[in-house]
């Protein structure tokens, strides 16, 4: 990618479609447009002009032209924008009419949102607050992606890194001037107090339970119990469709069925594991390995037991699945005569948490636990919408600054001023890279790989 190319691509989803936006951005933008429609619109106005193929003169399409000089556009460079109709023949002549023109090539995957960044328009917490608004599947997910998008953790990572550089100039000032007569006796002991400010500022954010993760992510809700218990079953009817086989024989499942749902407006992935019991059978054994594996990570277990058994209600949860919260659920109560053990009607609570009487194959007290794990997500994601930190990288960024952080403090005991300024120094880069502003290099690919043509 060079600066001085001039990039164009389809910025509209794929055709055909009622219109259709080509973006051109680059120092040959003017150019380009001017070769399309014989003139350069009035900056930020949308003009109706016929697009021509530069080379025959032949018509493509009557459309809406805009023109933004930089560096007041969303790449920082000029850009121009053409919105035609959306059908194949109009777009694929419009997009060989750019690529006949000098200097003017196809985008890359991503390529106008990093030369947005390489410009100042956005920062890096943005950049991935824009990927994460595309790929928004409910409206919390989108709410976080919005925020982030336009400064979330972005304006406070760099307002700590200002506050950093003041401490640190402190320090600094310390050591480079300490025979002053005129410079006050005590400056390490102001800087260290406002980076100990800061720390715990930090501090407080990262004690968040990784929520904010957990909504960019989606909850996950593992379905898992002992074989032929109608996890299958109660899956396909929490999803509303067949996701998943169900059959008469135990160990049908094998695998990890993924269903990702949206439940009051909270990202879910529900999983179907494969039922545990003692089995010589080695491709059954690792479906009960992945099974047991996938479910510990959960959020939270639906423990699903065939309540119509002989000893069903001994088929309990084993005892290495940690602190996830486990629902008890005794499925399959329209074969029992003498009636469930449990309300069918409604839910009680038990060691498990919550336990619940139900026939997924009829759908008998469904009713009662389709909410439940909807509310579960209400009141676990409902603050990770206030989150700052929503990915790793935030998260290892500032874990980084807060570990300089008390290196810094720790080393006022051995009165080593220039191990402080260091430790500063350091935490202050550890900002700048969260947002992009030092040393991003490998990390760039990573970000803009997943973008889309024309982003």
């Amino acid at each position: 990618m060079t600066a001085r190319s001039t990039i164009f691509a389809l910025s509209s989803g794929r055709p055909p479609a009622a219109i259709a936006v080509v973006r051109i951005s680059g120092p040959r933008a003017g150019g380009a447009l001017e070769k399309l429609i014989g003139r350069v619109p009035e900056p930020r106005k949308a003009a109706l002009a016929r697009v021509r193929d530069p080379a025959s003169g032949e018509v493509i399409d009557e459309a809406l032209a805009l023109w933004f000089p930089g560096p007041h556009s969303e790449t920082g460079e000029d850009v121009a924008e053409l919105q035609l109709h959306g059908g194949h023949a109009v777009i694929a002549g419009v997009l060989e009419a750019l690529a006949g023109i000098e200097e003017c090539r196809p985008a890359e995957a991503g390529e106008f949102t990093r030369r947005a960044f390489e410009n100042g328009r956005l920062d890096l917490t943005a950049v991935e607050g824009l990927a994460d608004l595309i790929a928004a599947e409910t409206p919390a997910q989108r709410r976080l992606a919005f925020r982030q998008l336009k400064g979330l953790i972005g304006d406070r990572a760099e307002a700590w890194r200002q506050r950093l550089i003041e401490a640190l100039a402190l320090v600094e000032a310390r050591i480079d001037f300490s025979d002053e007569a005129d410079l006050p006796e005590d400056l390490v002991g102001p800087a260290l107090h406002a980076a100990q400010q800061l720390r715990e500022e930090i501090a407080g954010v990262l004690a968040d339970g990784h929520r904010g993760e957990r909504l960019r992510d989606g909850l996950v809700v593992a379905i898992a119990g002992p074989p032929n218990a109608g996890k299958s079953t109660l899956l396909n009817r929490l999803a509303r469709r067949d996701a998943a086989i169900v059959s008469p024989h135990a160990g049908t499942t094998r695998d990890v069925i993924e269903v990702h749902l949206n439940l009051a407006g909270y990202p879910v992935t529900l999983l179907d594991t494969a039922g545990i019991r003692d089995s010589d059978e080695p491709v059954e054994q690792e479906g009960m390995r992945r099974a047991q594996a996938r479910a510990a990570t959960a959020d939270l277990v639906l423990w699903v037991i065939d309540a119509s058994a002989a000893g069903g209600a001994a088929n309990g949860p084993p005892e290495d699945f940690g602190s996830t919260p486990i629902w008890l659920i005794e499925n399959k109560i329209d074969l029992m005569s003498g009636g469930p053990a449990s309300d069918p009607t409604g839910s009680s609570r038990n060691e498990c948490g919550f336990i619940l009487a139900i026939s997924a194959l009829t759908g008998s007290a469904i009713s009662a636990l389709e909410p439940a794990p909807a509310e579960f997500a209400r009141n676990y994601l409902g603050a990770a919408e206030s989150a700052v930190i929503t990915r790793a990288r935030h998260r290892h960024a500032l874990e980084q600054t807060v570990a300089a952080l008390d290196r810094a403090s720790s080393s006022i005991s051995a009165g080593h001023e220039e191990l402080i300024a260091e430790e500063l120094r350091a935490a202050a880069t550890m900002l700048g890279r969260l947002t992009g502003r030092v040393d991003v290099e490998d990390i760039l690919d990573v970000i803009f790989r997943d973008f889309c043509i024309g982003k």
